[in-house]
């Protein structure tokens, strides 16, 4: 096996450097063959692009590519073509891998390879807050996730994301671009092995209220790209996903008092949390409403 590891980056740089570091410190013997990561910059405005060439010589494994700022599907198809594996791995730019990480991805295809190629893995992905020590954190039960195909931690064979038609480009805002991928991919038959040896720590700060506009926004996007998912795949399954069902707009159109428990009524609520160290559990309730106006994007995206 020949790995292609493709991370799609966009103003990421410290966490990136860890990334890397991380994969550049692989311990690894057959079927690995060998094994390349491949970096798409997604037109980055920080340092990320001159420190990658400055720092080269430290990451033999480094391919660089980069691109105006068109999103992650173009940077992963950008990627793809530009593969010499027959083997990719998805992982994005804030994830810290383990150093049997492509070992434990290579074992499991090789396994439940001998009765069937239409398989892919999909390795363990565990939310952290920790910058220094990504590693240290337990697995928890909200990092548990029930996505058939999702590119946080995914290996698959190149020739059939090829065959898939690779990510469709008209996912120009956040979101589904990976689930719509997987929908094609379980039309061709593959099927999905879980992979909870092949371990990346999913990097994101600390919840602060400031963070609240960026993930509002982010949910509505997410609400007008799921009907566009939905209109490609008109199933009951993708309107579950996107949820686009009266009982997801009655769940949270309940929980939040319709809308009046909100990211203005609450915050006094969420920084008293966040004060007192418990800013995961801020996060989980901000959800509440997050989720109703993802709810009301997509209901809002039904009715233009």
């Amino acid at each position: 096996m020949f790995f292609s590891i493709i991370i799609p980056t966009y103003n990421r740089l410290p966490i990136l450097e860890k990334c890397l570091r991380a994969l550049e410190s692989q311990i690894y013997e057959q079927p690995i063959t060998q094994y390349e990561v491949i970096v798409v910059d997604d037109g980055s405005t920080d340092n990320t692009i001159p420190w990658l060439k400055t720092n080269a010589k430290e990451f033999p494994h480094l391919q660089l590519f980069c691109q105006s700022h068109q999103g992650p599907a173009a940077a992963r198809n950008l990627g793809i073509e530009a593969a010499k594996g027959n083997f990719i791995i998805f992982i994005d730019s804030d994830l810290v891998v383990t150093d049997n990480f492509l070992q434990a991805h290579a074992n499991a295809l090789s396994k439940y390879g001998k009765n069937s190629n239409r398989i892919f893995t999909y390795g363990r992905v565990i939310n952290t807050c920790n910058f220094d020590f990504p590693t240290s954190e337990p697995y928890k039960l909200t990092d548990f996730s029930a996505a058939f195909f999702a590119t946080g931690n995914v290996a698959i064979a190149r020739h059939w994301l090829i065959e898939a038609g690779l990510f469709d480009l008209d996912f120009q805002q956040y979101g589904w671009e990976d689930l719509e991928l997987g929908v094609r991919l379980k039309k061709l038959g593959l099927k999905l092995i879980k992979c909870p040896e092949a371990v990346g720590y999913h990097w994101h700060p600390p919840f602060s209220l400031e963070q609240l506009p960026r993930m509002i926004d982010r949910e509505m996007q997410r609400g007008e790209m799921g009907v566009l998912f939905y209109q490609k795949h008109p199933t009951w399954e993708v309107k579950m996903m996107i949820q686009m069902t009266w009982i997801h707009r009655l769940l949270w159109g309940f929980l939040s008092l319709g809308g009046r428990l909100n990211e203005k009524t609450m915050a006094v609520f969420l920084q008293w949390l966040i004060d007192r160290g418990k800013s995961q559990l801020a996060l989980e309730i901000s959800r509440i409403f997050l989720n109703w106006y993802n709810v009301k994007a997509v209901y809002k995206a039904i009715s233009n």
